[in-house]
């Protein structure tokens, strides 16, 4: 089923005198990378049918400035975060949901030093409150009931901000068999993007970091690994590809099996 729906920008709700409920921070892999689009459309996909009031920034987001940050250029870090920290204080925004640890993180632990004090939320939250408040169900013989799925902590969400839970009740609701990893929960192991890894080539060493997480993931058995983050996802999937278990092992988005799970 493919259904077309008009996502608003800020400006254009402010021009109607309308203000979002929260506002969805799309982040830089969220609009520009491929596969991570399709996980913002689910997203949506989500927030319209459980009718939240909501906008994006559109052509006034910019990227949060956390690889930046993260490669040392904290000079290029700060211009960036003020200048967002200015669109949304301009349009009064109070609630922020994102799909990227990485936005998630910036926005909720940095930006307050820089005068942003903004209510941020990772999308996996938003799913575990809405399955709790009886809006989001599973669908009759959806296609992952009985499927062996594992899922992978990202660091920013995990180890960063103590974001264990609302993934795992995500995916608790599927009647599926959830396995954990080896090295899970504050344990977890990096996919090997982090700290502005994603953007060079690695250090030599013994083994990719993304190569040693794929053949955990490979020792579980599993049908699907969830993933909670578009590093993760680009990581992970580049794992599978080396290792050539692409099509033996999905590895989807939390919103994305959500979003197939209730048939939007």
């Amino acid at each position: 089923m493919t259904s077309t729906f008009h996502i608003p920008t800020v400006a254009e709700m402010q021009a109607k005198g309308e203000t979002p409920d929260i506002l969805f921070w799309v982040g830089c892999a969220g609009s520009f990378d491929e596969r991570a689009q399709r996980i913002t459309k689910d997203i949506c996909k989500i927030l319209n049918h459980v009718g939240i009031k909501y906008a994006i920034l559109g052509v006034e987001e910019s990227c949060t400035g956390d690889p930046a940050k993260r490669a040392g250029n904290e000079f290029l870090f700060q211009m960036q975060a003020m200048t967002n920290i200015q669109v949304l204080q301009g349009y009064a925004i109070k609630k922020i949901v994102t799909a990227c640890p990485h936005c998630f993180n910036t926005i909720k632990n940095e930006y307050p030093g820089l005068g942003g004090h903004f209510d941020v939320i990772h999308h996996t939250q938003l799913i575990q409150s809405l399955i709790d408040e009886g809006k989001l169900r599973p669908a009759d013989g959806h296609e992952f009931k009985g499927k062996r799925i594992t899922y992978h902590d990202p660091c920013y969400l995990g180890r960063a901000n103590e974001v264990y839970e609302a993934p795992r009740k995500a995916l608790e609701v599927l009647d599926a068999e959830l396995v954990e990893l080896k090295r899970c929960r504050s344990n977890g192991l990096c996919c090997g993007a982090g700290g502005a890894q994603m953007f060079k080539e690695p250090e030599p060493g013994r083994k990719d970091v993304n190569i040693e997480r794929t053949e955990e993931i490979i020792s579980t058995e599993a049908n699907v690994v969830a993933a909670a983050c578009p590093f993760c996802m680009t990581m992970l999937r580049d794992g599978m590809k080396a290792k050539e278990k692409e099509l033996d092992i999905q590895v989807l988005d939390i919103a994305e099996i959500t979003a197939k799970a209730n048939r939007l």
